[in-house]
């Protein structure tokens, strides 16, 4: 968070995610003057994911300023789906949640798969 780029809301917003090979990525907020095209943490992390050969994630933590918890947005949610699945864990202000808990009856690559009979 610490490295966030958020001149305007002056909200920053670090997350790290383990990845089912030991690795850990991570990313931060990034604002632009657009608001419509400011990036989530999670959305560096996940790129980070990818740029450095992919995998699952398995646990993720987003903090905010104050270094607590915080929850990820719906549109990060999805994105924490699409590469960590039902089973990974998400630090939430609440606790520990599995991502089936956190986004239950998820769309996610099984429900593109039906379409394509």
């Amino acid at each position: 968070m610490e490295r966030a780029y958020a001149p305007y809301s002056e909200f920053r917003v670090g997350v790290a995610g383990l990845v089912d090979d030991g690795r850990v990525v991570a990313g931060c907020n990034v604002e632009n003057a657009a608001y419509g095209v400011t990036l989530c943490a999670e959305c560096g992390m996940v790129s980070e994911l990818h740029a450095t050969g992919g995998g699952r994630l398995t646990a993720v933590f987003c903090v905010g300023g104050d270094g607590q918890a915080l929850m990820p947005c719906g549109r990060c949610r999805q994105l924490l789906w699409e590469n960590g699945g039902p089973d990974c864990l998400l630090m939430t202000p609440e606790g520990v949640l599995p991502m089936s808990v956190v986004l239950p009856q998820a769309f996610g690559p099984d429900n593109l798969r039906l379409g394509q009979g």
